[in-house]
């Protein structure tokens, strides 16, 4: 049985080696960029009003210990933030600053969403989404994912995401992403 707990900074840093092992046994991304994504990860953990939760395989009695096979986190993006900063001038370049500030002056950045491959397209990833989202203040919430029709893009957009800048190349970067948001709740 699946369930989600919430996690805090203190907790999700508790857990940074197997939330990286998550990570890249979904994405399998170059061995060479993994030490960055883990620093890039334990730096959100401070971000404002971050918020985590765990996906995790309990025994049919609920007992401990459980183990964890997916996380989604995400926080309120603000200005200083590099991926708002970057994805907030893009947005303000192609659609006027009155629309970056509707979708990003307010926002839920919802940052990783991730399950192992042996628990993807069990509805659970859409569950987190909906479970991190619920009870959010924020005005919208925004995200970037490869633009490929992949199951993740499929995701989004059965959710109710719209492309907001699409194909989007993040500075330095060579593969192409689509930056998708939709108003809260969900």
């Amino acid at each position: 049985m699946i369930e989600f707990r919430g996690a805090g900074q203190a907790e999700f840093t508790e857990h940074l080696d197997t939330v990286i092992d998550i990570y890249a046994a979904a994405m399998r991304p170059p061995s060479d960029q993994i030490t960055g994504r883990k620093a890039i990860m334990r730096n959100h953990g401070t971000y404002p009003f971050f918020q985590c939760y765990f996906a995790e395989l309990r025994g049919e009695s609920g007992a401990y210990p459980s183990k964890i096979v997916g996380f989604a986190y995400g926080f309120r993006g603000a200005p200083g933030q590099w991926w708002h900063d970057v994805v907030f001038r893009a947005l303000e370049k192609q659609a006027g600053r009155e629309v970056a500030e509707a979708w990003l002056g307010n926002a839920f950045e919802l940052a990783e969403i991730h399950m192992h491959p042996d628990y993807q397209g069990k509805g659970i990833g859409r569950a987190m989404i909906a479970t991190l989202c619920a009870g959010r203040r924020e005005r919208s919430a925004v995200l970037s994912t490869h633009d490929r029709p992949t199951t993740a893009r499929h995701l989004y957009a059965s959710m109710g995401f719209t492309d907001l800048l699409s194909p989007f190349l993040f500075p330095g970067g060579y593969e192409q992403y689509a930056i998708v948001g939709r108003p809260l709740p969900l």
